[in-house]
């Protein structure tokens, strides 16, 4: 596991500076609630089992459709979000150019056989951004900080903001300190004089080789003078929301993850109608459901968690919106809600 890829984790000064994090015990970070990756009672051999019989839906039966927006030439003054598959997207707000969590190589690991992208899925390329003023991390999984697309982003990206201990990668992969802001649950950085993000919990887990929980994992808020956004990550359902609800909310959209759930897994990731739940505890006029469409992580078939998200937020009276691959969402304007899964 010393491939460059992985990453390294924090050493030295580093180290030493993150471990003064409430959120930081022992030997690494921890969730708000006891969070065991997977249930006790979970039997391995019954899910080797259930892997290697894995139902051919988990994977499109065709070429996904996709639309390509002009990213260097967006022309709405309004707050503009475009979606690349999984948890990947592009917003343009207040002339500001935010990417968050960028995966383009066409794979989510450390070696390019494995968790390949669907096809269609992987149709942007670094090269159609434009600058980026501000690259945002939730946390170190492959499927969300991608070492090759953040080399080939490298001379695009002008400030970072990411969870505590990213850093230590990104120095690694040859970005400079001083452009890396590091935040921990909580904390609030004013990225204009208009617009701040302040980072908050999320029930989750990081590491990138054989080590787990040495970075730390979050969701983020987006607030400008007009708007709210809430930047969801990867969590499994808790009380954070509801807190997050109260203190930051309520939210114009909330993109949250939808996918890559198991009954084995429920405290990690969230099951479709808790996605929901969420969207309602953050009291989110619109969710924008993501971490679906894109790598097979689970065994679900692939269109179901937008599936489930849209018969139980029905029953809510919650508006979702679910954009194909490239397409624009435009806040107060235009919220796609076309069924492309369907073929």
């Amino acid at each position: 596991m010393s491939l460059k890829v992985t990453g390294k984790n924090p050493s030295g000064r580093h180290l030493e500076k993150i471990k003064q994090s409430p959120n930081y015990k022992k030997e690494g970070f921890e969730n708000l609630s006891e969070t065991p990756m997977m249930l006790r009672d979970t039997s391995y051999y019954e899910l080797i089992k259930k892997t290697l019989r894995k139902n051919p839906d988990v994977k499109p039966a065709a070429k996904l459709p996709s639309v390509k927006t002009d990213l260097k030439n967006i022309e709405t003054s309004q707050p503009i979000i475009v979606w690349f598959g999984h948890s990947s997207y592009f917003i343009r707000i207040n002339n500001k150019n935010i990417l968050v969590d960028p995966v383009f190589s066409g794979n989510a690991s450390p070696v390019s056989f494995m968790v390949k992208a669907f096809e269609g899925s992987d149709v942007y390329t670094t090269d159609e951004f434009p600058e980026i003023d501000f690259l945002i991390l939730t946390h170190d999984h492959y499927d969300h900080l991608d070492y090759k697309t953040i080399k080939e982003l490298k001379i695009k990206v002008k400030e970072i903001y990411c969870s505590l201990g990213l850093t230590s990668h990104l120095i690694y992969w040859g970005f400079h300190e001083n452009i890396i802001t590091e935040m921990d649950w909580w904390q609030t950085n004013k990225l204009t004089g208009e617009m701040t993000l302040t980072a908050a919990p999320a029930r989750h887990f990081s590491g990138r080789g054989l080590k787990r929980y040495k970075t730390l994992w979050s969701s983020f808020i987006l607030k400008t003078a007009s708007h709210n956004l809430y930047l969801g990550g990867d969590s499994g359902y808790d009380k954070h929301f509801k807190e997050i609800g109260e203190k930051y909310g309520p939210f114009d959209v909330a993109i949250l993850e939808s996918g890559q759930y198991n009954t084995a897994w429920p405290l990690i990731h969230m099951m479709p109608e808790q996605t929901v739940q969420a969207a309602l505890d953050l009291n989110a006029k619109v969710l924008l459901p993501v971490h679906w469409s894109k790598f097979s992580l689970a065994l679900h078939p692939w269109n179901e968690p937008v599936q489930r998200v849209l018969k139980e937020a029905a029953s809510n009276n919650l508006k979702v919106t679910t954009p194909m691959i490239g397409e624009p969402v435009i806040l107060d304007e235009v919220y796609p809600d076309k069924n492309w899964w369907n073929f």
